[in-house]
């Protein structure tokens, strides 16, 4: 990937208001990994597993006030997806098949 491996606890975005959907919850805590872990990742500016593109895309977003998607690999191999939406009044923690 090209981005940094390390990143400062500097949030990047407002996450809004927090939700999650049970089915994302259950993967969290089956894989042992706090939801504010996944959160503090996104809301910093670690997108994830997002592809190079898909990287500078929620780069721009960011700065630009579009919506931002992180994607995260479980230990499982579960992927869960962290989503703040272009007005930043919510973020979502969801399973991709929750969509």
């Amino acid at each position: 990937m090209n981005h940094p491996s390390f990143f400062p606890l500097q949030p990047r975005i407002r996450p809004g208001r927090i939700v999650a959907t049970p089915g994302a919850l259950a993967s969290l805590n089956h894989n042992g990994i706090p939801p504010m872990a996944l959160l503090l990742r996104h809301i910093c500016g670690d997108w994830g597993d997002v592809c190079p593109e898909d990287w500078q895309q929620n780069d721009l977003c960011v700065a630009s006030g579009l919506r931002v998607l992180s994607v995260y690999t479980m230990p499982d191999r579960t992927k869960v997806w962290v989503i703040t939406e272009w007005d930043r009044s919510v973020t979502t923690v969801l399973l991709p098949d929750d969509y």
